[in-house]
């Protein structure tokens, strides 16, 4: 059999391909407009998050919100299940907040990593479809001139779409995520991720959850005066989860300035956390990433995976190597789809066990 040809039947067999949007444009709970005028029969609501805050606590079906295009400044937490976001238009309908991790929240303390992001999702079946999620924070401003105390390496994490503890089924379907540094950071729950574009620069696409990317862009942005220009995928999975970030006919791309060999295909994360013996590297996270037929242009370096420090318990700063963690990938394409040493290979036997079906543990969204 024709390894493209076994590729197919051992990834989505079992798996029917998702259909395109059955249900635009009808069967609203909220609109979310500044038109004056309200939709016959649909409460209309000044922002997304008054919006949310009108759905159900504990709702048992879809509450979707329709939202228009312009650019909605807000900083969402979505502590509810079943909240469905669709854009009026993908390119128009922005949801955005400027947070880094290293800037003070209200209460003058910190955001962090784990609270900077513009939209949290903290509930089980969230979905958004054809919009963009950002962070605009000046990243690139901050490199030549911070503007505050760092937090974990610089402070200038600055995350778009957060899946938080509780988040599980979530789905994003044709909506982009824009970003520098920690732009999408899946940290929990199952999730699918299908036609979207993920743009960053450092650790871009990050965490400890099991997310399947399908038909997306992994687009790498220009950070000045770097010689690594960055790092895409960067897991922390739990040891004893099979799966971590996969990545199915995904296409790496870049920023014209950005040069070859100047990105690493990504690193496994080993998170500081607190334990009764002192706060350390977490030895549990052996991340999991696999790049399943993907186009890579020629900024993936040919090396493919770097080392990323962590604090051991000894207090010592310690790389983890790739090796010691679950990268892998399988029939790479295009400019960047070098084969070297530390470009770990699937297996037939390994390949098998990553069709959809098993990876999001048979949990099949249409939409």
């Amino acid at each position: 059999m024709h390894r493209r040809d076994f590729l197919a039947g051992s990834l989505l067999a079992g798996g029917a391909l998702l259909a395109g949007p059955a249900h635009a444009g009808e069967g609203w709970d909220a609109r979310v407009s500044r038109a004056p005028a309200a939709d016959a029969g649909v409460p209309v609501y000044p922002s997304v998050g008054a919006a949310v805050a009108a759905a159900p606590a504990h709702g048992r079906r879809p509450f979707r919100i329709r939202i228009d295009r312009g650019l909605w400044r807000e900083k969402l937490v979505i502590d509810k299940p079943n909240i469905h976001l669709i854009g009026e238009d993908r390119a128009g309908c922005v949801l955005s907040y400027d947070a880094a991790a290293g800037m003070a929240r209200p209460d003058g303390e910190p955001w962090g990593t784990w609270g900077c992001a513009s939209v949290i999702v903290r509930a089980p079946d969230f979905r958004a479809e054809r919009l963009s999620i950002r962070n605009d924070f000046d990243y690139v401003g901050n490199l030549s001139a911070p503007k505050f105390e760092p937090i974990g390496p610089n402070g200038a994490q600055a995350v778009a779409l957060m899946l938080d503890a509780g988040a599980e089924r979530s789905v994003l379907h044709e909506v982009d995520l824009h970003g520098h540094q920690d732009t999408l950071f899946v940290d929990a729950g199952r999730s699918l991720f299908r036609r979207c574009r993920i743009a960053g620069s450092v650790d871009f696409v990050f965490g400890g959850g099991n997310a399947w990317f399908e038909d997306c862009v992994l687009h790498s942005r220009f950070r000045p005066g770097k010689e690594r220009q960055g790092y895409v995928a960067v897991p922390c999975t739990p040891s004893a989860q099979a799966y971590g970030l996969s990545f199915l006919r995904c296409r790496l791309s870049r920023d014209a300035e950005v040069a070859d060999a100047s990105v690493a295909l990504g690193r496994a994360w080993r998170p500081g956390r607190n334990f009764p013996d002192g706060k350390y590297g977490d030895p549990d996270a052996v991340g999991a990433a696999v790049y399943l037929s993907c186009w890579m242009d020629a900024h993936i370096d040919p090396r493919g995976w770097d080392a990323m420090g962590y604090t051991a318990r000894d207090g010592a700063r310690t790389m983890l190597a790739p090796e010691a963690a679950r990268l892998y990938e399988y029939d790479s394409r295009g400019p960047g789809a070098a084969r070297s040493p530390g470009r770990r290979q699937l297996d037939r036997t390994a390949l098998a066990r990553h069709r959809r079906e098993l990876v999001l543990a048979g949990w099949e969204p249409s939409l």
